[in-house]
């Protein structure tokens, strides 16, 4: 079976090269202002990867609203992955995850005093969101998974790298998983190597350092992922847990998930409980009523007494949207917070960075150059 796999891989070999011929040819046309980038004169931060999948872009993203929320108007821009929508969006109270995206949704409910917007074309959507009733309020933009979008030039370019995913070692899809080739990280002002071990030696580093081999202007940090306390899904009517009663033996845990990689969250949970049973579903899953019918199936047959249903907080936010009438569901589904940490001292000086950055770029006017967003 391995044999197979290898050889239907090889077969996608020539596939990645022309698709990475393709993409080369568009950066270069970039580079070479025959394709040209529009620039706005207020701070924007783009935050985004080279490989397909799950870096923490959205964790990174609520840790940089966290850091500037306070002292400056933030509004986030993204593409809206998977919405029923299309079109430029601003978000409001009757938002839905269906009309903007889970991950958008997910940021607004706990940020609802910024400005969440999405628009498949960046540009498009800075524009409007200048133009919106709070646009001269605005004091800079997140953009969410924007680094291949090269018609925007943000002032402030993060580029997150799986530490289990190595760019260095990986290739170009669909033999690989990598949207470009690993030496565009250059255009990067800053490298986030994510979901570190929280104990990761200085030997090993330094030897990540070493293998990306990091430009004069590029700074280089650090993230682990944090796990926080369980929250109920839907609000007050949850079981309550937490006592003597609830302990590794007798508490028993379905697992459903609909993320790029649930690894690390199952590995998280192994310390809460001997048995975890595991129902996924692709990335970005619209869940529906027979979705939850599966799900509560695989619940009832979990044994004892003490058992609940875990999601990830992107997944509670697709959920939540629906009418469900199972009040067994209801009542047992929690989801686990999840936010990033800085290892050693890369936190002051992320947040230094960071704060410099949007202090000395504060807005003076709309627009620096006006281009039509073609991608």
């Amino acid at each position: 079976m391995k044999a197979l796999s290898r050889f239907l891989k090889v077969l996608l070999l020539p596939f990645s090269l022309l698709y990475g011929l393709i993409v080369a040819m568009r950066n270069m046309l970039f580079d070479l202002n025959i394709l040209t980038s529009t620039e706005f004169k207020i701070p924007i931060i783009s935050v985004g990867n080279i490989t397909v999948g799950g870096t923490g872009k959205t964790p990174h993203i609520e840790y940089l609203i966290t850091l500037l929320k306070d002292d400056y108007k933030l509004a986030t821009l993204s593409r809206g992955y998977k919405r029923k929508s299309k079109g430029f969006i601003l978000s409001d109270e009757s938002s839905t995850a269906n009309l903007i995206g889970d991950e958008p949704m997910q940021i607004k409910r706990k940020f609802p005093d910024i400005l969440v917007s999405v628009d498949s074309k960046r540009v498009n959507g800075v524009k409007n969101l200048l133009k919106s009733e709070h646009g001269n309020d605005l004091s800079a933009i997140l953009l969410d998974d924007a680094y291949q979008h090269r018609y925007i030039k943000p002032g402030l370019s993060i580029l997150l790298i799986d530490y289990n995913r190595p760019i260095t070692r990986d290739f170009i899809m669909p033999y690989g998983r990598l949207r470009e080739s690993a030496e565009e990280r250059s255009r990067a002002n800053i490298i986030i190597v994510s979901k570190t071990p929280a104990n990761m030696t200085p030997i090993e580093r330094r030897i990540i350092v070493k293998e990306l081999k990091i430009l004069p202007y590029q700074k280089l940090y650090f993230t682990c992922l944090d796990y926080g306390n369980l929250q109920p899904v839907f609000g007050k009517d949850a079981v309550k847990i937490g006592d003597e009663n609830w302990n590794k033996e007798s508490f028993s845990i379905l697992l459903v998930t609909g993320i790029a990689n649930p690894k690390p969250l199952r590995e998280y949970l192994d310390g809460f409980s001997n048995t975890i049973e595991e129902l996924h579903f692709p990335d970005h899953h619209a869940f529906n009523q027979k979705d939850i019918q599966s799900i509560e199936k695989r619940f009832n047959e979990l044994p004892g007494d003490n058992k609940i249903i875990i999601t990830t907080e992107k997944d509670a936010t697709r959920i939540f949207d629906m009418e469900i009438k199972q009040e067994s569901i209801k009542k047992h589904l929690f989801f686990v917070p999840l936010c990033i940490k800085f290892l050693n001292e890369d936190k002051s000086k992320f947040d230094n960075q960071i704060l410099n950055y949007v202090k000395k770029n504060k807005r003076s006017s709309n627009l620096h150059n006006i281009e039509t967003d073609s991608i």
